[in-house]
C-alpha cells in the first residue's frame, strides 16, 4: 500500500481516541454512508503524513461514531498516539455520488454571485450545523456572509464552472 497525495484523498473523520484496551479506534465520522465504507473500505490514511493503515474491521457504534481495528495498532496507548488525527480514504474508495450530489469540500473556493449577476465573494468554508450546512462567504472589504444551504437561498451549483448562485433575501447580505 502506497501513501497517497492530498488530491487523491477524502477526509472521512477524525480519531477521537481509543475504545477499550485492545486497540479499537473510535472515529468521529463525517460520512453519511458508514455501511458503504464497512463493505468496501480496506485502507485508510492517517494524519498530516497520510500514513497508510490496513483496516481489518469497521462498524458503526452510534450515529457519527465508527469503531475500527487497524492492522498493527493493538493497544490503547497506540491508539492514543493517533488521537486527533484526520482520517482519509482514497477518492476511488468513496461511495459514488448520485445526480446533483457533491462533496462539501468541493464548495470551498467557489465564486458566489446573486441571481442578477452581482459578485459577492468566495466560499471560504462550509459549516455543518446539524440542521443544514452553511456557506461562509468571504467578501472583499466586508465581513463574511453566512448563506444557509437550502433551496430558498441557493438557486444553482456549478461546481465544474466554479460558482454558486444565490437568491439575495433582505438582511442576508
Amino acid at each position: 500500500m502506497t501513501a497517497e497525495t492530498p488530491d487523491d484523498l477524502l477526509l472521512i473523520g477524525v480519531i477521537a481516541g481509543p475504545f477499550g484496551i485492545k486497540g479499537l479506534v473510535k472515529l468521529k465520522s463525517f460520512t453519511d454512508q458508514p455501511d458503504y465504507l464497512k463493505r468496501n473500505l480496506r485502507d485508510i490514511f492517517v494524519g498530516k503524513k497520510f500514513t497508510p493503515y490496513s483496516l481489518t474491521n469497521l462498524h458503526e457504534h452510534k450515529p457519527g461514531v465508527l469503531l475500527m481495528t487497524l492492522r498493527g495498532v493493538e493497544t490503547r496507548e497506540a491508539v492514543d498516539e493517533l488521537r486527533g488525527a484526520d482520517v482519509y480514504i482514497r477518492r476511488s474508495d468513496a461511495a459514488p455520488l448520485g445526480e446533483g450530489e457533491y462533496y462539501l469540500h468541493e464548495l470551498v473556493g467557489l465564486l458566489v454571485s446573486t441571481t442578477d449577476g452581482q459578485e459577492l465573494g468566495k466560499v471560504r468554508e462550509v459549516i455543518e450545523t446539524g440542521a443544514n450546512e452553511v456557506l461562509v462567504v468571504t467578501r472583499p472589504g466586508q465581513s463574511d456572509a453566512l448563506v444557509p444551504l437550502v433551496r430558498e437561498f441557493i438557486t444553482e451549483f456549478d461546481i465544474p464552472g466554479g460558482r454558486v448562485v444565490v437568491r439575495p433575501i433582505e438582511g442576508l447580505f
